[in-house]
């Protein structure tokens, strides 16, 4: 097919007239483009991060974050009032205080943008042997953006694309902001690749495989047995659940078969929601409130995991492992760990190229 394309190309620029220097200035591009055509990019998107924690770079990225409709979904008219006044006056110092807490300074970036980047340069390195397969990663606030990687991607040659938004539980706010930023860029290009997405794999068995060792590997690790272990993942408004999310419902899916991997009761490993923003009632029940009822109800040593994050970064760093922690030991708990996010590790990496190759069915 690839040698049938470039001799229809070749014979129709022949057939252009060479006066003006028109046929003859756009043959080598034509050339160039048939030359590396029929590759598959892979785009791996996640949240993103401010560039900075000092007040203006936090500004920026919250700006970006919180003037999303999916992400905010009150009247708009009324949210810019709100946002421009009281949000972003107080935000950004609160915020770049969390992050500096937990920011990555030997590379001087969030801890998020560094996990993301060595999850796609590892997942490049597996995919090495498969010919014409181009891995690449983006944020959808911040830097990199979405935009640009996938401009990258078609300048080498991929006229098939495969978005994977790092989400495993689906959420309009989530996965589903990652691409309509990846449907507008495309709305750009005169020549767009075919495009897929990645579905929520929320119950995938390689992702609740990599669960199950990752949090094995970290009860082991321990010196001491968890009384309960809590499964945190971020919160979400009660009515983005109302009108049609099946965020709720995949959290909880994720849970029991993480439960059933691990030979669990629904005692031993309970599902809370964290990350509440602003006074709507958010999806419950709320980890930071339950983690400081915990002690008083005769659990004084507490392990949490947080299924729902594909990177650590600052809701698992510095509001669990380092709020949540504080939480538990004023309430008079006394051993408190966080199981790490699958971040970059092989069992992360594994998981993430075979849900990939997965979705590559039929285009290799």
């Amino acid at each position: 097919m690839a040698r049938l394309r470039e001799m229809e190309m070749m014979e129709a620029a022949e057939q252009q007239p060479r006066s003006g220097g028109g046929a003859a200035s756009a043959l080598p591009y034509i050339q160039s483009r048939v030359q590396d055509a029929g590759k598959i990019g892979v785009l791996i998107v996640n949240l993103g991060t401010p560039e900075a924690t000092s007040y203006w770079p936090m500004r920026r990225y919250l700006r970006e974050f919180l003037s999303d409709r999916r992400v905010i979904e009150v009247n708009p008219l009324v949210w810019q009032v709100i946002l421009n006044v009281f949000v972003l006056s107080t935000r950004p110092k609160k915020s770049g205080e969390a992050y500096a807490k937990i920011w990555n300074r030997s590379r001087n970036e969030s801890p998020l943008k560094t996990v993301t980047r060595a999850q796609a340069e590892k997942v490049a390195q597996r995919l090495a042997g498969v010919p014409g397969i181009v891995v690449d990663w983006a944020m959808r606030y911040g830097l990199p953006p979405i935009a640009e990687r996938l401009d990258h991607l078609v300048a080498q040659g991929c006229d098939r694309m495969l978005l994977f938004p790092l989400y495993p539980q689906y959420a309009a706010a989530t996965t589903a902001t990652v691409q309509d930023k990846a449907f507008d860029a495309l709305k750009t290009l005169r020549r767009q690749p075919a495009l897929r997405t990645v579905p929520a794999y929320f119950d995938h068995p390689a992702y609740i495989d990599a669960l199950a060792q990752s949090l094995q590997s970290h009860l082991q690790s321990l010196s001491w047995r968890p009384d309960k272990i809590i499964a945190s993942y971020h919160g979400l408004p009660e009515d983005y659940v109302e009108k049609g999310d099946p965020y709720y419902e995949q959290c909880a899916a994720t849970t029991r078969l993480l439960r059933e991997r691990m030979g669990l009761g629904e005692g031993d490993l309970v599902m809370t929601f964290q990350s509440r923003f602003g006074r709507a009632e958010w999806i419950k029940p709320y980890t930071a409130e339950t983690i400081a009822d915990l002690p008083g109800q005769g659990t004084k040593n507490l392990v949490v995991i947080t299924p729902g994050f594909a990177a650590d970064c600052v809701e698992t760093l510095e509001e669990i492992a380092i709020g949540a922690a504080e939480i538990f030991h004023e309430a008079g708990g006394e051993n408190f760990s966080v199981v790490p996010c699958l971040n970059d590790s092989d069992i992360s990496v594994e998981m993430l190229t075979t849900i990939i190759e997965d979705e590559l069915q039929g285009w290799r």
